[in-house]
């Protein structure tokens, strides 16, 4: 699926974060940040991104919390975030990493230097072919929208700002998660948990039988857990929010990164906005694409029921309801927008 590229901003912008992406929604925030952030008319669209790599992570942390393996060196985790231009509405549609894209001819390989032909591949081997700016370059190309700001955040970093939450996150369940790849094995209810726990929680793509469908409503979950979580304690505290932010914002300077202070001003806003105004959602599939040569098997989007969800984040829209958008051939994947609220954990 091939949209028009969307325009966007020349100059430089300014350093990352991953989690901070949450404390961008909040009503009144835009309005009350520096001059440097933008104020789009039709809403504020943030690419949040969960890089695979292990760097900083210590051989008994990656025992302990099963985080071995090779790095894929690429992006697990794709949220585009819109907040709405009155502040008062956010939805995040997720975009599974192995839906198939296709990169564009002389684009350049950030690592060798080498000029590639147009072919196709995963979304989420965008980053290691061409780094932030080309994952930024595929996802406006692929929905036809926008990205104003960019945000990521690796293993270390994620586990780091868990354990800067008091008391952990709840993660919930209704039935056993137990997955022996990522070690997590969890009991019907509620339990808080720290980084390494919670990494493995939003890795898991074995526990429920729905594979990354299934993980990406744990990670949509793990979200608007946190984001109560912040709300209850870290949030009225200016010194505890701005380690939380510098955890976050790591130290390689990425384009259209968001700046700490940019994160200080709209986690300011946060508690304004309660869990009901967020929609998750997961972009409409129509199933599995059978071995792509060179790639491997990937995920189609249904393109007449991802142009309306886009079409609608670009209007300043909220997301269409299910029934207004054809199914995905693969029961899980179906389109099910769920409200914030119906994802915090008993």
């Amino acid at each position: 699926m091939k949209f028009p590229r969307a325009r966007r901003p020349r100059r430089p912008l300014l350093v990352p974060a991953a989690l901070a992406a949450f404390a961008a929604l909040a009503p009144g925030a835009l309005a009350a940040a520096p001059g440097s952030f933008p104020t789009p008319e039709r809403g504020l669209n943030l690419l949040v991104v969960g890089i695979d790599t292990r760097k900083g992570v210590s051989a008994e942390e990656k025992a302990r919390f099963r985080l071995g393996g090779k790095e894929c060196d690429c992006t697990d985790v794709m949220m585009l975030v819109h907040v709405s231009a009155e502040n008062d509405r956010v939805d995040v549609v997720s975009l599974p990493r192995d839906s198939l894209a296709s990169f564009p001819d002389q684009h350049r390989d950030r690592r060798t230097g080498k000029v590639h032909a147009a072919h196709q591949a995963k979304i989420n081997g965008a980053w290691a072919e061409g780094g932030s700016s080309f994952t930024v370059e595929t996802v406006e190309s692929m929905t036809g929208l926008p990205v104003h700001r960019y945000l990521e955040i690796d293993f270390r970093r994620f586990m780091d700002t868990v354990d800067r939450v008091d008391g952990g996150v709840p993660v919930c369940t209704e039935k056993p998660l137990k997955d022996t790849v990522t070690g997590i094995d969890l009991q019907p209810g509620t339990k808080p948990v720290g980084g390494g726990e919670a990494l493995q929680y939003v890795r898991s793509r074995r526990a429920d039988g729905q594979m990354d469908f299934g993980r990406i409503r744990k990670q949509q979950k793990f979200v608007v857990n946190t984001l109560e979580r912040l709300r209850e304690g870290i949030l009225g505290d200016h010194t505890r929010l701005r380690d939380l932010a510098e955890t976050l914002r790591g130290t390689a300077a990425t384009e259209r990164g968001v700046s700490i202070g940019e994160l200080l001003v709209l986690a300011a806003r946060l508690r304004d906005l309660p869990p009901g105004r967020m929609t998750f959602a997961t972009v409409p599939v129509r199933g599995f694409n059978a071995a792509v040569a060179g790639v491997g098997s990937t995920v189609g989007w249904d393109e007449a029921g991802a142009a309306k969800v886009f079409e609608r984040l670009r209007e300043d829209r909220p997301l269409p309801a299910a029934e207004e958008v054809a199914p995905g051939e693969i029961p899980v994947a179906a389109y099910r927008p769920a409200s914030g609220a119906s994802l915090i954990c008993p």
